[in-house]
């Protein structure tokens, strides 16, 4: 009986002690200097929301010139997903961070002073590729540092502060200028700048580098001195001892086909579900609707912020699949939504105020679920279910899919817009539905696991 209870009490120690290790100050505060930039980020996708009208104005621009400077903070993204894996892999994240930042200061510094198109384009292409640099490096980063009990919730804060930066623009594009708002975009930059002088290197990345000490004790201090992390160290060294960086004609082997195809998959889904067009150009779909855009901004810089909150609950709690699958449902709905405010629009026997309500409640639908959780979890997934052999080749082709699919949908959705409303939702919403039974198909549940049990029950 004596060694039974002794035996209970060495367990309950270690859950203590694993409870401990999850939330030391310094996890909190590294998460929080690598994920402030990811508001710049926000800033940047909600830039053109609702000042379209005032930038074309200024500058005297054509709808197609502008329709070019959206698209170019995803064109350079595509160009900073090329190297970001590459240069996190060489060099650590914490310098693919200052690359990054170098990138975003300079280019909304270029946006923020522009006189003329060519320096307006230059600052959203130098915008876009530190910002793609950041889109890979900065869930990665969280991921390794983070322990697999509150891996998913620290994740999930990229996405939080990216709609926090969503929010602040769409709200300050109702009454300051577009160059304000720039500006606005530099500060978060600037505190990651310097921030990035007092973290540490994710643990994984000095092991891979031979620093194994060094790996120890960060990893010592990010769990808390009381945390026991030999077990967790030995399978980090294990992991990495048994990788080896593989070329990119070797990522489309057989064994690697199921991440790849998840990974790459998400990505697809995420852009092709019109998110890019809708946040990029969202005050021009409420007048197209006959909503007023400035009510329709405020209200989703009020609400896009609290989803995106409850999705950082939900993902541990209810685990990424189901999240993945419920978000997609929303979006589903809300792109329907929208489709019927737009089929109605003209109709004879309707009333006037159908169109702009409809389109109101499938804007709203559409964004708050995407906050929630597909416009994260495609992130979090890729940082967790690829190896340390293929996730510079594979990281690197998830996050190029993604920015170049990006490019062509917010390149289009204004073209698209000039086509038919109805038609470019009815695509929207098929795609979404699309996404649940990719989801139920083929994404695993990775909710509670270490990155490397996550390779170890793929491997059985």
């Amino acid at each position: 009986m004596e060694e039974e209870n002794s035996s209970i009490e060495k367990g309950l120690l270690l859950v203590k002690k694993e409870e401990n290790a999850n939330t030391t100050p310094l996890l909190v505060f590294t998460t929080f200097v690598i994920v402030s930039a990811s508001f710049s980020f926000g800033v940047a996708l909600g830039h053109t929301a609702g000042t379209m009208a005032s930038i074309m104005e200024d500058l005297d621009l054509s709808i197609t010139q502008f329709s070019v400077f959206g698209s170019l903070l995803t064109f350079g993204g595509m160009l900073g997903a090329i190297f970001s894996a590459t240069i996190a892999d060489s060099f650590g994240c914490k310098m693919t961070l200052w690359i990054s930042e170098v990138f975003c200061i300079s280019g909304w510094f270029a946006i923020a002073l522009a006189k003329n198109i060519i320096w307006l384009d230059l600052g959203r292409f130098f915008v876009g590729i530190g910002v793609g640099l950041l889109s890979y490096v900065v869930p990665v980063y969280i991921a390794e540092i983070t322990p697999k009990t509150v891996r998913g919730t620290y994740t999930f804060s990229n996405q939080l502060l990216q709609n926090c930066g969503v929010a602040t623009a769409y709200y300050l594009g109702n009454f300051m200028s577009w160059r304000i708002i720039a500006l606005i975009g530099i500060i978060p930059c600037l505190i990651q700048l310097v921030g990035l002088f007092f973290i540490p290197e994710s643990p994984r990345w000095l092991a891979k580098e031979g620093r194994d000490e060094e790996c120890e004790v960060v990893l010592q201090k990010l769990r808390g001195d009381e945390a026991d992390i030999v077990k967790e160290t030995r399978e980090i060294m294990i992991s990495v001892d048994a990788s080896a960086n593989i070329s990119m004609r070797s990522l489309f082997k057989r064994k690697y086909s199921h991440q790849l195809t998840i990974g790459v998959g998400l990505m697809l889904l995420q852009q092709l579900s019109g998110s890019a067009g809708l946040g990029y150009y969202v005050g021009s779909v409420f007048d197209l609707a006959g909503f007023p855009s400035r009510i329709g901004m405020t209200v989703l810089s009020i609400v896009v912020v609290p989803k995106a909150i409850l999705g950082l609950i939900l993902v541990e709690r209810w685990g990424r699949r189901p999240l993945l699958m419920a978000s997609a449902f929303g979006l589903c709905l809300g792109c329907i939504c929208l489709a019927l405010a737009f089929g109605l629009k003209g109709v004879p026997g309707i009333n006037v105020n159908v169109t702009p309500t409809l389109a109101f409640i499938g804007i709203l639908t559409f964004v708050m679920m995407f906050a929630a959780g597909l416009g994260a979890l495609p992130w979090i997934i890729m940082s967790e279910i690829f190896p340390m052999d293929m996730k510079v080749v594979a990281g690197s082709l998830v996050s190029i899919t993604n920015w170049f699919t990006g490019w062509i949908v917010s390149y289009c959705f204004n073209f698209m817009l000039l086509w038919s409303p109805t038609g470019t939702f009815i695509i929207f919403a098929t795609i979404c539905g699309a996404t649940i039974v990719f989801a139920w198909c083929l994404v695993p549940e990775t909710r509670g696991l270490t990155l490397e049990e996550i390779q170890l029950r793929r491997a059985h």
